[in-house]
């Protein structure tokens, strides 16, 4: 049944995916009004957030925008970063979002940078540690033990993840249309490209907790 249900959403997961893409494609092609670009909107938002220390770059791949709280960057993608169209405009406000967040000692965000060091340390080795302890399940049932303890700190990782990129593209929404950067239809663009970007994180989640519970069904029943 776990099974099954793993399959269902990897099948949902690339439907997002491929969803979230058109999504992007289709309102890259409707410019914005103000003519900014995606460098611009992100420099104007931190600015009036009164963050001076954070930097706007471009960074090289599709949808590879993300925000660095180490170096405290703002990193977009080439078309994110020079475009100047709905998408830019919904993507660049969402990563300032995130160094809002990080000025302003959002909580979950705090969280999650305190676990990134843990999940990026146990996503080397969780899934050799969780295939030896199914391999050796009858002779040392405390590997795959292990392996589970491992694998529920990612979980909670992409749990955690969740209020973090929603309440990323509240800020966003919400700065985009005081600010009239975006406006009627093009607010409307902006905000169903965030939605289905917000939909991958909650199918990855899903998908891990699915996982997890998979592998705690095997050692349940182990006998």
């Amino acid at each position: 049944m776990i099974y099954l249900i793993m399959m269902l959403i990897m099948g949902v997961s690339f439907v997002i995916q491929s969803r979230l893409k058109s999504k992007f494609e289709k309102y890259a092609q409707i410019p914005l009004k103000t003519n900014l670009s995606g460098k611009e909107i992100a420099e104007k938002m931190l600015k009036e957030n009164d963050i001076n220390d954070v930097k706007v770059v471009s960074v090289p791949g599709f949808l590879s925008d993300h925000y660095n709280p180490i170096n405290r960057t703002v990193n977009l993608s080439p078309e994110v970063y020079e475009g100047r169209h709905i998408s830019a405009a919904a993507v660049a406000a969402h990563e300032c979002g995130h160094a809002v967040q990080h000025s302003t000692a959002y909580s979950f965000l705090t969280m999650r940078s305190k676990l990134v060091p843990v999940v990026q340390f146990s996503s080397n080795i969780v899934q050799w540690i969780l295939l030896a302890g199914v391999l050796m399940l009858q002779i040392s049932p405390a590997l795959l033990l292990i392996g589970i303890t491992l694998f529920a700190l990612t979980t909670l990782f992409a749990f955690i993840t969740l209020p973090v990129e929603f309440d990323a593209s509240a800020r966003a929404l919400a700065w985009l249309e005081r600010t009239n950067t975006t406006t009627g239809q093009e607010h409307e663009g902006a905000k169903d490209a965030l939605k289905w970007a917000a939909m991958t994180y909650v199918v990855a989640a899903i998908g891990s907790l699915a996982t997890l519970l998979y592998y705690i069904f095997i050692f349940l029943n182990r006998r």
